[in-house]
């Protein structure tokens, strides 16, 4: 697991926080030998709620950095916050793993393992607990991450569905 932290400027004029999430070093056997490659899977957030994830390959790590955070930047979720953490419990998947995400209360801190927590980090979820089921790759727990932000919903949405107001959704 590499440790990288940059903080760019995307142009649109919004700080936007990135994270690599892990490197690795493959290689492609031909006649004469083996080429290896890198690949790198980095995460991007705007700290509001906003994250997005990118995976890149080339001949050199910085080069599979910046491909995976180009690619990060136009692949962006919002996730509906409440506060600093999640609207509700959600499960996301993706092949083999399984996460579940917990809203947490104040002060808790992100409980999560492997690359779910720099996806938090870089998306401005401060409380939340989370657990990986199954295959603990990184690809797939940040693909099952983004599977279980996409799930989410506001309760002003669920209560339009159901005709009711927001209040009764809440059980306020």
């Amino acid at each position: 697991m590499a440790n990288y932290q940059n903080t760019q400027d995307d142009g649109q004029g919004s700080d936007l926080k990135e994270k690599l999430v892990a490197t690795n070093r493959v290689s492609k056997t031909v006649k004469g030998g083996k080429h290896f490659s890198f690949t790198a899977l980095t995460v991007v957030g705007d700290g509001a709620g906003r994250v997005g994830f990118g995976y890149g390959k080339a001949r050199e790590v910085p080069q599979a950095i910046s491909k995976a955070m180009d690619q990060a930047r136009k692949n962006m979720v919002t996730v509906p916050l409440r506060g600093h953490t999640i609207q509700h419990e959600v499960i996301g998947t993706h092949g083999a793993t399984r996460v579940l995400l917990r809203p947490a209360s104040d002060g808790t801190g992100v409980i999560a393992g492997g690359a779910m927590r720099p996806m938090f980090e870089v998306a401005g979820v401060q409380n939340v607990l989370a657990k990986t089921y199954g295959s603990r790759n990184a690809m797939n727990v940040v693909r099952a991450t983004v599977d279980a932000i996409k799930k989410m919903s506001l309760p002003s949405e669920i209560a339009a569905k159901r005709g009711k107001t927001v209040e009764e959704i809440l059980g306020a």
